[in-house]
């Protein structure tokens, strides 16, 4: 019969307490509810922040943005085929944010400012929440100089800085098509470096019966 050392029991049960490494890792967790036309309902999520992003199964990510009392609101940032009822989402604990600076010129990027055009990774350390107050009147640089296009009309009626919105649907395609030709004749026509263009462009939820 094999004796016990006490000493040797207490020698090796301090060692696998000094090698016990114990971490704790608390997530906040939601389940879907419903998901359908680009907005899921979920269920848990108590900590989720306006405006925090949050991530489901299928790595689709979403925005948080309705906070109800029993569900919480999420805008899909993505297409969500993969989402179903019952499936876990994550809160990830960070406002929604996009880059910024003269790095995002010249790129094709998503609604949270990845890159979509192949080029790599966006050199800048600059960022800017999505949901922020834009700036005043007051600090708002004034119209005060003429933007010189060579059309008459055009000419006559913008300034810089200028903003224009040309909302279009479904049903627009071929008035959107024209708008978007005349302003790549505007942009030919124009100097190098003379006025910043940003095109944006939403696509339709698809509703399946």
């Amino acid at each position: 019969m094999v004796s016990i050392r006490p000493d040797e029991i207490s020698a090796i049960l301090k060692q696998q307490i000094e090698d016990y490494d114990k971490s704790i890792s608390v997530s906040n967790v939601g389940t879907v509810l419903q998901v359908g036309d680009g907005i899921a309902r979920i269920y848990g999520l108590e900590q989720v922040m306006a405006g925090e992003l949050v991530v489901f199964e299928d790595g689709t990510e979403g925005l948080a943005l309705n906070l109800e009392d029993d569900n919480v609101g999420v805008v899909l940032m993505g297409e969500g085929v993969g989402i179903q009822e019952g499936g876990t989402v994550k809160a990830t604990g960070k406002i929604a944010s996009v880059p910024v600076g003269q790095a995002m010129l010249g790129r094709v990027v998503n609604p949270l400012g990845l890159p979509l055009d192949g080029k790599g990774e966006i050199a800048t350390s600059d960022s800017r929440l999505i949901e922020s107050m834009a700036p005043g009147i007051i600090q708002r640089k004034s119209v005060h100089e003429p933007m010189q296009t060579g059309i008459t009309a055009i000419d006559a009626a913008t300034a810089k800085p200028v903003r224009a919105l040309s909302p279009s649907t479904p049903s627009s395609t071929k008035r959107v098509k024209m708008w978007f030709v005349f302003m790549l004749q505007l942009v030919k026509r124009l100097p190098p470096l003379q006025t910043l263009w940003m095109y944006s462009a939403k696509r339709e939820p698809l509703i399946t019966p």
